[in-house]
């Protein structure tokens, strides 16, 4: 049986550019769970688990509304919502999963794909350190070129030191022996900041697990603590903490553009 899901191990990078520079650069490891596989998973290994705590483990409440309903569902109705039928193609979310019981994603990704293969559609949900999460939802036309391109407003408050008025241009590497996602952020004076994150694909087994949990230990914990590191570096060079506005009406923005 030829399993979809795999292991992601590679780097995580930021840049600000203004009004103060900054950067960072860390390594990460990372899941590529297809929905329909999970319950097999947890069979199969050892080490992780599907809802119920273990080295590392996933839980749907983790992801989509936070309510215990299957997340294949909660993708379809975003789908539709979007104007695209499911034919049951595969849905695989790439994420950071729960470690000893402790999980933080500040960028997960959904690849919807039709039953032919096709990428149909890419789901970004992203979520803040205030309990929060948004999701961006880009339709993929037929034939586009890889990697993906897309852009949107920005909806959604993630960093205390980001204004609201901002534009998000998305450059994507589908999963494969290798992903990237890169995000840029600009605003009517040029770029702001620059995200990247890429890995080489790995099996997913028992023995991959074990060597990532030593080669990366209490990852999410360090992903939460050098949010809130480098959150304070950046005030301490200045930068002022705009404030909190409500959370978006709709969870999920649907954005048309494609190109």
């Amino acid at each position: 049986m030829t399993v979809a899901s795999k292991l992601y191990v590679g780097t995580v990078s930021h840049h600000r550019f203004r009004p103060v520079s900054h950067r960072l650069r860390y390594r990460m490891f990372w899941l590529l769970v297809d929905l329909d596989e999970i319950g097999a998973l947890a069979r199969r290994l050892m080490w992780f688990s599907h809802n119920r705590f273990n080295l590392i483990s996933f839980f749907d409440t983790d992801h989509g509304t936070g309510e215990r309903i299957p997340l294949r569902a909660y993708v379809e109705r975003a789908l539709i919502q979007a104007g695209i039928e499911p034919d049951g193609g595969a849905i695989r979310l790439f994420c950071t999963p729960r470690i000893f019981g402790y999980g933080f994603n500040p960028l997960s990704v959904f690849f919807c794909y039709r039953q032919n293969g096709d990428l149909a559609a890419i789901l970004y949900e992203v979520h803040n350190t205030f309990g929060q999460r948004h999701s961006y939802l880009f339709p993929i036309a037929e034939g586009s070129q890889i990697p993906l391109r897309h852009d949107a407003d920005k909806q959604f408050y993630v960093s205390p030191f980001m204004d609201m008025k901002m534009r998000y241009a998305f450059r994507v590497s589908p999963p494969g022996d290798r992903i990237a996602v890169a995000i840029k952020g600009t605003d009517e004076t040029g770029p702001i900041i620059a995200a990247a994150l890429g890995g080489k694909g790995r099996p997913l087994t028992d023995g991959a697990l074990l060597r990532v949990l030593l080669t990366h230990p209490l990852l999410t914990l360090k992903v939460i603590s050098a949010i809130h590191w480098h959150a304070l570096r950046l005030w301490k060079k200045g930068m002022k903490i705009r404030p909190r506005p409500p959370k978006p009406d709709s969870p999920i923005t649907i954005v048309s553009s494609n190109r």
